[in-house]
């Protein structure tokens, strides 16, 4: 697997709110620029989703794949990974943690390996991650913060 990457954001809500958000698959097109479809194609018993199929528009990155869910308990750790290989994809496994802090808001720590069908120079490959976490990350909290947002 490709080496992991990890970047941390402060979002001004508690973590079930920023959990609500994460686990709103459907929603997804609304919020992330690059997601075109998030279809949830299988379910827990408790109604959170196990199995979820993007449809992804990058520009120079265009995908279909399904991710396996996993998730804490107190939805402190939502985790995943690519259930099989897709046309740009050999691998995926990725996270959010989220701590709640004193002051109401929650640290949000992505952490994400991809490794990729085509090949790529270590040197781009970490910088389109970073740009990928930057982007999910500030989509999110933008998301989140916004009012209205999912309570």
């Amino acid at each position: 697997m490709a080496d992991s990457s990890t970047q941390s954001i402060t979002i001004g809500a508690p973590p079930e709110r920023v959990a609500a958000v994460i686990c709103d698959f459907p929603r997804y097109p609304e919020w992330t620029d690059a997601v075109r479809r998030a279809e949830v194609i299988e379910e827990y018993e408790d109604g959170y989703a196990s199995q979820v199929r993007f449809t992804l528009d990058a520009g120079v990155m265009a995908d279909e794949y399904v991710l396996g869910y996993e998730y804490a308990e107190d939805l402190s750790r939502i985790e995943w990974h690519l259930l099989a290989p897709s046309k740009m994809q050999k691998a995926q496994r990725g996270s959010y943690d989220l701590v709640g802090n004193p002051d109401g808001t929650t640290t949000v720590t992505y952490t994400l390996e991809v490794e990729l069908s085509v090949g790529m120079l270590g040197m781009f490959r970490r910088k389109a991650e970073k740009m990928i976490m930057d982007a999910a990350l500030k989509q999110l909290k933008r998301r989140v913060e916004a009012p209205g947002a999912a309570q």
